[in-house]
């Protein structure tokens, strides 16, 4: 192989990396291991076996959060202000929640054809009666390539990406849908900023507790 060939293959390997997709020498994607529907199902209801708490683990949700968390079903189209998304933030990290790699082209926010089988199992377990009256989050997250405005701007994109999948699909109730873009500032590898796992979409059940309540 050429020099010249060798640059330009490392080049492109890059630019699929960044894209959320991994290439093997072959040429044919790699995917990292794909979440089942009962493994989502499962994260989402907080069962034990998970990495998550148990509900019956979790501190309890403050009147406050509860009624911060009912007033997001009724913001329409607004976007979340910053105090809001930060909000959200603290309450999902003590509620069920899952992450998914959720794979899109470079620069993209459209779904692709290696993102609809995770987004699909995502989609039935959404639409299956125990979450039905859930408020769901749908935070997007990018890994540390590119400046805070541009990656803060890209989250977002693709957040509402996977919220209009499946509310197109799955039918699933637009108000129970709440998306936010955090951009690179909340790496899940946070010893490799650039990892691939930092790609990827956060999904919490942020009322959870209120319906184990009911």
């Amino acid at each position: 192989m050429s020099h010249t060939h060798s640059k330009m293959t490392g080049k492109l390997a890059r630019v699929l990396v960044a894209g959320g997709l991994i290439w093997s020498v072959l040429g044919m994607p790699v995917l990292a291991e794909q979440l089942s529907q009962q493994q989502i199902f499962e994260a989402l209801a907080g069962k034990p076996k998970t990495r998550s708490l148990s509900l019956s683990d979790r501190p309890a949700q403050s009147q406050e959060d509860l009624n911060f968390v009912e007033s997001l079903r009724h913001r329409g189209n607004r976007s979340l202000s910053l105090a809001d998304r930060d909000h959200v933030a603290a309450i999902v990290k003590e509620r069920p929640a899952v992450d998914l790699e959720i794979y899109f082209d470079y620069n993209s926010a459209k779904i692709t054809d290696q993102a609809v089988p995770q987004l699909t199992s995502l989609g039935r377990t959404l639409a299956a009666p125990e979450f039905k009256d859930s408020v769901i989050l749908v935070g997007g997250h990018t890994d540390a390539k590119g400046s805070d405005p541009y990656n803060q701007a890209l989250s977002e994109r693709r957040a509402e990406s996977v919220k209009r999948f499946l509310v197109e699909k799955f039918h699933l109730t637009a108000a129970n849908l709440v998306t936010a873009g955090y951009g690179r500032q909340d790496p899940k590898n946070a010893t490799d900023l650039f990892a691939a796992e930092n790609r990827r979409v956060q999904i919490g059940n942020l009322n959870a507790q209120a319906q184990a309540q009911r």
